[in-house]
């Protein structure tokens, strides 16, 4: 049984509700918006091998953000591409990292650990899948890679998620057809420039620094990957990522005699979980945003971020604190 309390005790009750309420509505009002607190602490950021475009694009990233929020002290730390960010963004190893669309919706459809805490802060730039040869080789298609000794990009790798799915629109089988060599871009320049490898893929933002170098030492030639377009769409919903793309008769002078060359991109998202404070979020999104001329000067391809797009991050929503830093700048 309850007992009903007196009535004056209920009249003292319902006054000190009515007065935390008040007070609640006061702290409320008192808050600053999410995009005014000011963050503070360690936060990691995954990368990628040091000589890719994600850990340059990092470096300088970091830099801005000193100045945007002090009080933020931003670790970077390398991996071997997307699929390994992801990883260690879920793991709890890192709290924001960069990953191409399509291995996030392979990591989704994986049903891989912590897929669906998965959150996006911003649609980056895109990468651009290149086939760098050396300038005598008779390659002129990935077709044409039969038996040869490949670099497809490491174990964990946006270059090899795509690689693969390549080899399979030229109807060559990853593991049988060529000789897969599971290096990235800190080791694929030097070892086609000694001899041991005959052809490698990358996928990275225009022009990468690494294969840049490469072609001011060594003669290389990029191969178009533009006859693949079809066969690669036709593999259904896993492929709807990619888009057929020209890089520019400039991206890599040396290496292109003056032509473009026909190949695929792929976005690049910048990605949190869920779990990562709003305010945090807001603040590196604004950074990102705020940021885009002062990197891309280093950075080209950073040239590409714009808000007008960033919100396209398809497949992941965006996280709270990034949505309402795009709200607060259309107000």
């Amino acid at each position: 049984m309850v007992t009903a309390l007196p009535r004056p005790a209920r009249r003292a009750l319902t006054a000190a509700g009515a007065v935390l309420a008040v007070l609640g509505m006061v702290l409320w009002w008192l808050l600053p918006p999410v995009g005014e607190r000011a963050p503070s602490g360690r936060v990691t950021l995954a990368t990628g091998v040091p000589t890719g475009v994600y850990a340059r694009y990092g470096e300088l990233l970091k830099q801005d953000l000193a100045r945007d929020m002090p009080g933020v002290d931003l670790r970077l730390t390398r991996s071997e591409g997307s699929i390994d960010n992801l990883r260690q963004l879920v793991s709890g190893r890192a709290a924001f990292t960069i990953a191409t669309a399509d291995a996030v919706a392979a990591y989704q459809v994986g049903h891989e650990p912590g897929a669906d805490r998965l959150r996006a802060c911003a649609r980056l730039y895109d990468d651009y899948m290149q086939l760098v040869v050396p300038k005598n080789s008779p390659v002129r298609s990935a077709r044409d890679l039969r038996g040869l000794r490949v670099g497809v990009g490491t174990d964990g790798s946006g270059v090899q998620l795509i690689t693969r799915r390549l080899m399979e629109a030229a109807g060559l089988d990853f593991d049988r057809d060529i000789v897969p060599v599971r290096v990235g871009i800190d080791q694929a320049p030097g070892r086609l420039e000694h001899g041991d490898l005959d052809a490698f893929f990358w996928s990275g933002g225009l022009p990468t620094q690494a294969v840049q170098r490469l072609t001011q030492r060594f003669p290389v030639r990029l191969v178009q990957l533009g006859d693949l377009s079809e066969a690669l769409h036709k593999q259904g919903e896993r492929t709807r990522y990619y888009r057929a793309a020209v890089m520019p008769a400039d991206a890599y002078p040396q290496a292109q005699d003056g032509e473009a060359v026909k190949t695929i991109a792929v976005a690049n998202l910048l990605v949190t979980t869920d779990r990562e404070d709003a305010a945090l979020t807001f603040g590196i999104t604004r950074t990102v945003i705020n940021s885009r001329d002062a990197i891309g000067h280093e950075v080209h391809a950073a040239q590409n971020v714009d808000l007008r797009t960033a919100v396209f991050t398809d497949p992941l929503p965006l996280h709270k604190g990034a949505r309402e830093y795009y709200v607060s700048v259309k107000q």
